[in-house]
């Protein structure tokens, strides 16, 4: 198997030539003071990487050791929250005591949800921009790329490695915050309901969601990168396209559940609606009127009315017998996560399948 480096500067020529020298001398006169066996002892106690995986984990280390140093972090701070809400939960007397009569009690852990859920709805971006574009746009502008085409190694297998442990990373520090929240969440998930399980701060950063997001978003900035060939150029991109990526499934995860109508009790036109009752965490999509043939009116229908003898009249004329919700219950939270994730996931199969196929042409 054949190793290279980046292009070596100056200096570390001189420290590469002399590492060498010290490697051969050594081997000719042999170990000294049982170096070959602590050497040995070593080797077989940890796993060391070599070949590609060596190199491009020393070259990406400062980026992957950041990862793996902020998810540490933030696993801490989750575990001693959870601790912290823990302990309020059970002086309390929850469950028997509803939370919402301790809205004001209650509020220091809201707002810690809120600290980490603002830093992790930003992960997928902060990793398309940090990671993905400079992973490939780095070497194609400074030239490490035509090192490597002139290499026995082919362009497919450092392809291949540059995006798998990338992809690695990516997946083990997202899957382990995705589920650290979701246990400090769970506790309260069906209970609390001041807490929207459909917005962005909790269904985006738990389940398969934040790993799908953030697998595309580095993945769609590595091939902005392979495009561009300009590391700066391209973490500009493809901010913009994790924010636009953002947006898009923001408008569209929404659509993946099945939407749930609730309908009240049928009443005498221009008497008092009362509106259906729905599960306290359920997900509000829309509240109309309903008249006597089925129509929907908009809730506004009668509002300009002056008086409450003209709001009557209005209501009889309009024929509105009733009022329906349309919601989604929280018990559909998982499946429209995996049915999301699983598109997500198919797009950044895709776009890996383009680098391999058109991507790699253009690695020198």
């Amino acid at each position: 198997m054949s190793t290279f480096t980046r292009p070596p500067t100056d200096g570390e020529n001189r420290t590469t030539n002399e590492t060498m020298n010290g490697t051969m001398n050594a081997t000719k006169n042999g170990p000294r003071h049982g170096a070959r066996n602590a050497t040995t002892t070593q080797a077989t106690r940890r796993p060391r990487l070599s070949g590609m995986t060596w190199l491009v984990w020393r070259q990406h280390r400062a980026a992957f050791w950041t990862m793996i140093a902020a998810t540490v972090l933030c696993v801490a701070w989750m575990v001693y929250q959870r601790g912290q809400m823990m302990d309020f939960l059970g002086a309390y007397g929850f469950p028997a005591k509803n939370l919402d009569d301790a809205e004001k009690e209650f509020k220091p852990y809201i707002g810690a949800f809120t600290t980490v859920t603002t830093g992790l709805t930003a992960i997928p971006v902060m990793l398309g921009v940090l990671l993905g574009a400079p992973l490939l746009a780095g070497d194609l502008e400074n030239g490490t790329a035509k090192l490597i085409a002139a290499q026995s190694v082919s362009r497919n297998r450092w392809l291949a490695t540059k995006l798998a442990l990338a992809g690695l990373v990516v997946t083990v520090t997202t899957v382990t915050l995705s589920a650290v929240f979701a246990w400090w969440w769970s506790p309260i998930k069906l209970h609390y309901a001041d807490i929207d399980w459909a917005s962005r701060e909790f269904f985006n950063t738990t389940g398969p969601v934040p790993v799908a997001l953030s697998l595309l978003s580095v993945f769609g900035g590595v091939l902005i990168g392979v495009i561009l060939r300009r590391t700066l150029a391209a973490m500009v991109v493809t901010l913009g396209f994790t924010v636009a990526l953002q947006a898009v499934w923001g408008y569209f995860k929404l659509s993946l559940g099945d939407i749930v109508t609730a309908t009240s009790k049928p009443v005498s036109p221009g008497t008092t609606i009362t509106f259906p009752s729905v599960p306290r965490t359920a997900h509000w999509l829309d509240t109309s009127y309903v008249s006597g043939s089925g129509k929907r009116f908009d809730l506004t229908t009668c509002a300009d009315t002056l008086s409450e003898e003209a709001t009557t009249s209005c209501m009889k004329k309009a024929d509105i017998v009733g009022a329906s919700v349309d919601y989604l219950p929280i018990s559909q939270m998982s499946g429209m996560q995996w049915l999301g994730a699983s598109i997500l996931f198919a797009l950044t199969v895709g776009i890996v399948a383009f680098l391999f196929i058109w991507g790699r042409k253009r690695l020198v």
